[in-house]
């Protein structure tokens, strides 16, 4: 595996320069050194480093950095480091030029067919016809010669080619801010990713792009790894190597057993150090992404992003074949097929709708083009009798091509292209602004899915309250104290056991720094928990960093950490006499059960038995849980020097504990969190609270946030009830057991991750209930990650959660604030509803436009509204209007409604009223003036005008008018839901102000200067105030259609409804593909292919390693039985050595080694 690695891949230039040199700038180790190291596992790698350093220090040594010191922050020393052994960066992809982008936006149907008719119309009108012949030809030229035919013919198929332009390149425009706005995001998370690491002996917080080869990194619970390295002390670690091997049981790792650690993995338990070894693209991760190429084009087309995949995925995985890993990549990637990604509710519903609107306008370009050839046909040849002659036939197909163009501009006009660039700025907008809101939106669509949110299940600890814990109450020698005790009430002994046993019992790591501002709180870092307890150490007078000193992390004897299943922490330390002391502390009524003494007031140890526990439960630990306390126990244990016991069988050795003290912990609630509950109430959305600690906590903070109401009916349940109620008999799972449990439920106490990830899941799969639940979750833990994948929108705290919650999550919460979630709700709705604004002015243009073009055409053959009109139209109405509506900024009053759910329509009632109400309008106005506008303004009449004649005023009239009525008919589509002012907070957006008065000027511009080219002819100011006086008529109509009450339409259809389970059709779906956001796929093709890579190297070596240990095929089979249950088949191919795996359900990623744990 190293050669072929090595040999596959040509690494930067300086390394390879350095690696003639032996032991390279003065450091005892190469490059290539390190790199053949890391890629050994387990006993291997600890013979490796053994034979070559003596031992990890030596290592160090080597690397020139000690191992409690760290490296000196030496300037010149890091940038050494950096020039020798690479830095901490793996190059991102090249994203897509802005020719590029043109090309794609080119690739879109209409205007290709656009484009060929514009050409096709120049090219005939550059062709004259032999001028003495025209008369035969028919009244086909009159008119045309004072203008000179040849001047004239060309500026429409020229200007259509030119709107067309235009249109690209704005769509161009949009996709390349967005990609940029994308790439923005993308490396704000990486800044904010921090790594602890040791420098002249103190803790810092660097930037992981800034480690260095040499660092020494401190590892704990929840880490993502930045980089390779290798493990100089460790308490109880284990890893989650998955990302790596696809194995997803935990890794033990130890000093003495397994030290190696590799970047990309996860730290599921305990804590530790290591001396970083490898960085960037000489890292495990980094060489797969090399190998990779970190990307590739035919991935473009198939990479969605993959969030809820429940379909089963075939993911193909084969060995490289040695250095032809690059070709292989690619011939690799045209075969693999990467799951359809569910698309978001509203993607749903606009992807359904465009493509039923787009068939009705092909349907009517059709039969308007079937309509005019034919007219055309029967009165020239049949009516007038004519014979087809061959020096007429140009300019028989320029009126073809005539025809052909007035089809497709109805065409262009019936697509609604625009719908994809209104989701996609409203969404980019709304993703800026959330920023400011406190929210880091990793995945666009999750924005818009929040506004439907229907439930919302969040932890408690950080979210609903500060996560500033301080010891409030504590129940030591015999005595319950409401306050802090003076430290001489209390026995000597007493107070030193406590000191010791927080002291050395929580991590190193956690500590209680001074203010940085006179007369702020202490700094707390680390697990709050634990600086509660050290506060609380403070309290009492003593002092905490002394005891560390006189035994340090490296002295402790064996570390049993905090983890969800145990909910207790364990120290053990070797006393002077040789024997052993443990400390211990964790939740109370754990802790308590396995406690058979308690220290008196003396200090003295008196027995306690199951009766006294239930007294202490009753009297201490219940009032204060009800007062919202945390409550913890604190408990130590000694061992004889004689009797020293299994230190494996954890039950034994923590057992039979003497309780020094019992503590109660106040987190405060939030002091904006009730109201921010409240609102959410009100907009008909569920919160519940999921949280690990004791039940009465738990139910007196939900009392105080306002999660449960006294006289409400509701379900407080402890995670152990829950699931007896939800189970069968066999321990099964029952939706409809689920059904009965969840509408009810508000808090779940002592509650495991599996709990959370069971309740999220019945809830969204529950049928039960008026709508389906749209559910959104909070979590900042590593065990939280399973629910924050299940959920429809995953929240993941940005200071207190781990890298872990973040990779699973959609939104980073980047001040851990309830409130910010409302926000979130907030933008989420404005969203749905800016493009439902655009949909109700879009569908209006749309309707008009169609019919407009379609009645005029076949009376009086030819369009009222010209291509580049209609064109110019199109871009109002897609371009500008979009970027105008989807910009509004979001009210409060959004809160006031219920949530729309999955199944909610697009177009609702009141907007279907309001669309056919502004058509019937415009239609009756536009119909009126062709017809009898030209006795109206006193002009000659446009009708029937032969091919190339000047443009009119009365057609110029039409045009000007229907562009006013679109104008004010904008300010309409402001309000959905049938409000009567449509001005409202119409200056609280300065985006939508400039548009419409920019597209007023504009159409000034065209109409009085515009000419031949936009077939318009300059209006008197009487025809300009009579345009304007219509065009205002739509307000007043406006305020009569409001007047109409929608229940009374019950003839009224709902369009735009989700698509149904069945209903999507290949087409469809290939439809749906397009609109799907370039950056979420540029994102998600990484972390893909990046997986799919390790996935298949680690095949690679498997089956590699199973020959070499001259084992048969079967033997790499029998390793592999624990996936074939959930694989569809596992192929024997010729060669041995080429396994294909077919994974089902991904999402079961645990006892999954072959399936790929997409994220």
């Amino acid at each position: 595996m190293g050669d072929m690695a090595n040999s596959s891949i040509e690494f930067h230039s300086k390394p390879q320069q350095q690696r003639e040199t032996p032991h390279a700038g003065g450091f005892g180790c190469t490059l290539a050194e390190l790199r053949s190291l890391m890629e050994l596992r387990g006993a291997e790698a600890l013979q490796k480093v053994q034979e070559a350093y003596g031992d990890v220090s030596g290592l160090c040594r080597r690397l020139k950095t000690s191992p409690t010191e760290g490296l000196a922050d030496n300037a010149n020393d890091l940038e050494k480091r950096r020039q020798i052994y690479g830095q901490n960066f793996i190059p991102p992809k090249q994203p897509k030029t802005f020719l590029q982008l043109v090309w794609e936006a080119l690739q879109d149907v209409t205007l290709i067919i656009l484009e060929v008719a514009a050409i096709v119309s120049l090219g005939l009108s550059f062709y004259a016809p032999p001028g003495e012949e025209s008369e035969a030809c028919g009244n086909v030229s009159t008119g045309a010669e004072d203008e000179g035919e040849a001047e004239a013919g060309w500026i429409e198929g020229a200007a259509i080619l030119l709107s067309v332009i235009c249109v690209v390149l704005v769509t161009a425009f949009n996709d390349w801010s967005k990609e940029k706005q994308f790439r923005g995001l993308q490396s704000r998370i990486e800044q904010e990713q921090k790594f602890t690491v040791i420098r002249n002996g103190q803790l810092l917080q660097v930037p992981v792009a800034a480690l260095v080869v040499g660092d020494i990194a401190q590892i704990k619970y929840g880490d993502l790894l930045p980089a390779d390295g290798v493990l100089i002390q460790g308490n109880d670690l284990k890893i989650d190597e998955s990302s790596l091997t696809g194995e997803s049981d935990h890794v033990r790792k130890s000093a003495d057993k397994d030290p190696m650690l590799l970047s990309g993995t996860h730290v599921m338990e305990g804590s530790g150090r290591m001396v970083v070894t490898a960085v960037g693209v000489n890292s495990q991760t980094g060489i797969i992404f090399t190998l990779l190429g970190a990307g590739g084009e035919e991935e473009e087309k198939k990479d969605k992003k993959a969030k809820k995949q429940d379909g089963a995925v075939a993911m193909e995985m084969q060995p490289l074949k040695s250095a032809e890993g690059g070709e292989m990549e690619e011939r690799e990637k045209k075969k693999a097929n990467v799951p359809k990604k569910e698309k978001s509710v509203l993607q749903g519903k606009l992807t359904k709708l465009a493509v039923q609107i787009g068939k009705a306008g092909l349907v009517m370009s059709a039969i308007t083009v079937i309509i005019l050839v034919l007219y055309f046909v029967i009165e020239t040849f049949v009516v007038e009798g004519r014979v087809w002659l061959a020096e007429c036939t140009p300019v028989y197909v320029q009126y073809f091509v005539k025809f052909f163009i007035i089809g497709v501009t109805v065409l262009v006009v019936a697509v609604p292209e625009g719908l994809p660039l209104a989701v996609t700025i409203s969404l980019a907008y709304s993703v800026k602004k959330m920023m400011k809101d406190n929210n880091l939106v990793r995945h666009l669509d999750a924005c818009e899915t929040m506004g439907n949110a229907t439930a919302i299940c969040s932890d408690k600890t950080g979210t609903l309250t500060t996560n500033r814990m301080t010891v409030v109450q504590s129940y030591l020698g015999d005595t319950h104290y409401k306050e802090i005790p003076a430290p001489s009430a209390l026995t000597p002994k007493i107070l030193d056991l406590l000191v010791h046993a927080i002291s050395i019992n929580s991590a190193y790591t956690t500590k209680i720094l001074p203010p940085e501002k006179e007369g702020a709180l202490p700094r707390q870092v680390g697990n709050k928990t634990e600086c509660a307890l050290l506060g609380f150490v403070l309290d009492l007078k003593q002092d905490f960093q002394p005891v560390r000193e006189q035994i340090p992390e490296d002295k402790l004897y064996k570390v049993y950490t905090f983890n969800s299943v145990r909910k207790s922490m364990s120290t053990i330390i070797r006393m002077p006499d040789g024997g052993f002391r443990l400390f211990s502390k964790g939740a109370s009524e754990i802790l308590l059960k396995k406690c058979s003494n308690i220290l008196n007031s003396n200090g003295e140890l008196r027995s306690f038995r199951p009766r006294d526990r239930d007294d202490m439960v009753k009297k201490i630990i219940e009032p204060m849980a009800c007062d919202g306390l945390r409550t913890i126990c604190i408990a130590y244990r000694d061992f004889s020097a004689t009797q020293e016991p299994d230190w494996d069988n954890e039950n034994e050795v923590v057992g039979d504990l003497t309780c020094i003290a019992v503590v109660g912990i106040e987190d405060p609630v939030r002091p904006e969190v009730p109201e921010a509950i409240r609102k959410c109430q009100r907009a008909g959305i569920t919160v519940r609270m999921v949280t690990g600690d004791n039940i009465n906590t738990a139910r007196a903070i939900a009392a105080k946030c306002g999660i449960i109401q006294p006289g409400e009916d509701f379900l407080c349940l402890e995670g152990k009830e829950f699931n007896r109620r939800i189970r069968n008999e066999k321990g099964e799972i029952e939706q409809e057991r689920l059904d009965k449990v969840w509408p009810k439920l508000r808090v779940l106490a002592r509650s495991s991750p599996t709990d959370k990830h069971t309740l999220v899941k019945g809830i969204i799969d529950s049928t039960t209930g008026e709508q389906r639940q749209v559910v959104a979750v909070t979590g900042d833990g590593t065990n939280d990650g399973p629910a924050l994948k299940k959920a429809d929108v995953g929240f993941a705290m940005g200071i207190a959660g781990t890298d872990v919650a973040k990779e699973a999550s959609d939104i980073i919460l980047t001040d851990d604030n309830f409130t910010s979630i409302v926000k979130a709700v907030m933008w989420g709705r404005n969203v749905y509803d800016s493009i439902s604004k655009f949909l109700q002015f879009q569908l209006t243009v749309n309707v008009v436009a169609v019919i407009v073009a379609f009645t005029g055409a076949c009376i009086t053959q030819d369009s009222p509204l010209k291509a580049v009109q209609m064109l110019w139209v199109n871009l109002i109405m897609d371009t500008f209007a979009s970027l105008a509506l989807a910009t509004e900024p979001p009210t409060e009053s959004l809160l006031l409604r219920k949530p729309y759910g999955r199944d909610k329509p697009l177009i609702s009632r009141t907007m279907m009223k309001n669309i056919l109400g502004h058509a019937v309008y415009q239609l009756t106005i536009i119909f009126t003036l062709l017809f009898v506008g030209e006795l109206f303004f006193d002009i000659d009449s446009g009708r029937n005008a032969p091919l190339h004649s000047p443009p009119s005023e009365h057609y110029t009239i039409i045009f000007n008018t229907f562009v006013m009525m679109q104008l004010f008919n904008e300010i309409n589509a402001r309000k959905i839901h049938g409000e009567r002012n449509v001005f409202q907070g119409i200056f609280g957006n300065p985006i939508f102000c400039t548009i419409v008065l920019g597209t007023f000027a504009i159409q000034i511009v065209i109409v009085q200067f515009g000419g031949k080219p936009f077939s318009c002819s300059p209006l008197s100011t009487e025809q300009w105030l009579w345009c304007l006086f219509v065009g205002f008529g739509e307000l007043v109509w406006g305020q009569v259609i409001a007047t109409i009450p929608t229940s009374q339409l019950k003839c009224l259809k709902e369009a735009g409804h989700g698509p149904g389970k069945d209903e999507m059709t290949d087409e469809e779906l290939a439809e749906g593909e397009e609109e799907i956001d370039h950056a979420e796929r540029e994102l998600r093709r990484g972390q893909i292919l990046w997986f799919r890579g390790l996935n298949r190297i680690q095949t690679q070596m498997e089956v590699v390693s199973t020959f070499k240990r001259s084992g048969s095929f079967q033997g790499a089979m029998r390793r592999r039985s624990s996936v074939l249950s959930q694989l569809h088949d596992v192929t024997n191919l010729s060669t041995p050595t080429h396994v294909i795996l077919s994974a089902a359900n991904p999402t079961s990623a645990a006892g999954n080694p072959g399936g790929e744990s997409i994220p």
